[in-house]
């Protein structure tokens, strides 16, 4: 069943629309962006991003679909190099905003973010712009899936000309991305007696934390960093039906049920801390990907929330061979 276009983490309509010139809601509904976008100054991305390992190819497939006027994100292209050779890293603030700059966003701009899964890679991209101080920025809740399962249109084929925007190049984030080193450092605090020391949550697959599934990476060790906690991303999602079809697409849950979701994972008092901005939290993944998802998961639960991204995450951290891992289901 489809869920109300109100559900858990939306702002109601009128709220969407008056938002100001600097804020936004972070998630919106399909029924709320066609609003929007007859209302004023809206840029729409699709941001999908697909593993190295699947057949799929996000900008074939933005060809071929999107929704009207959408122009295609690639998150590895809008990125720096890394010395290990690692992709979609967070961009220098002069290639953030020569790539806004391109779609014709400007600092007035609202700009929706969405992917071809429903919610993936969308929440990375809004990380992106929101470390760089763009608050008017949003993720469609269900992307492209429940757009279409919602009876509204979309368009194929080339794009037409953008018309250029001015985007001044902002300073780069001061506490949104954790570095190898911060991480190592931050893995030897005892969370019960020092506040400073950061949660670290992972959003990769359980059987990847425990080291018992191999990663879709090869040569790449399984494990988790020590006294990381096991939170996998789609733990923060539910799976929405498509009415007269086999297909489905993903949505986050309501901010109550995320909540729950991370006290189940971290404990109450931890999950308490981090909801109160008391003990900042960290999120990582495979490659810094799905980490997204769970930075805009606590950010639903509570905006205090303190919340950074391991850039590199397990991809980096275990390409180290003098990387400690921890193995099994102790953090």
């Amino acid at each position: 069943m489809l869920r109300s276009t109100l559900h858990g983490g939306f702002k109601p309509l009128a709220r969407a629309l008056s938002a100001s010139a600097t804020t936004a809601p972070l998630l919106v509904s399909p029924t709320e962006l066609h609003a929007l976008r007859a209302a004023g100054d809206v840029a729409v991305l699709d941001a999908s991003w697909h593993m190295p390992n699947s057949p799929r190819n996000a900008r074939e497939e933005f060809l071929a679909k999107r929704i009207p006027g959408a122009r295609y994100l690639s998150l590895d292209d809008v990125a720096s190099t890394h010395e290990l050779g690692l992709a979609h890293m967070m961009p220098s603030g002069e290639a953030f905003a020569r790539a806004l700059e391109d779609f014709g966003v400007t600092p007035t701009s609202h700009v929706i973010l969405y992917d071809s899964h429903g919610i993936f890679s969308a929440p990375r991209a809004l990380f992106m712009l929101r470390s760089f101080g763009h608050e008017r920025s949003s993720v469609l809740d269900g992307g492209l899936p429940r757009w279409e399962a919602e009876g509204r249109s979309v368009e194929a084929g080339p794009i037409g000309e953008t018309a250029k925007g001015t985007y001044p190049v902002p300073p780069a984030p001061s506490d949104a991305v954790r570095s190898y080193e911060q991480m190592v450092q931050n893995s030897t605090g005892d969370l019960s007696t020092d506040l400073t020391a950061e949660l670290v949550v992972d959003a990769r697959a359980r059987g990847r934390y425990l080291g018992t599934t191999p990663e879709p990476r090869p040569g790449l060790p399984s494990g988790h960093i020590p006294g990381s906690f096991s939170l996998p991303f789609d733990t923060f999602l539910q799976t929405n039906n498509v009415p007269n079809s086999d297909k489905t697409y993903t949505t986050y849950l309501p901010p109550d049920e995320l909540r729950k979701k991370l006290v189940d994972a971290v404990g109450p008092e931890h999950a308490q801390q981090v909801i109160d901005g008391k003990r900042a939290i960290t999120t990582t993944c495979g490659s810094g990907m799905t980490a997204g998802v769970l930075w805009l998961g606590l950010k639903l639960i509570a905006w205090s929330t303190k919340v950074a991204l391991y850039d590199e995450s397990w991809t980096g951290y275990a390409s180290r061979a003098q990387s400690p891992i921890a193995t099994g289901d102790k953090p």
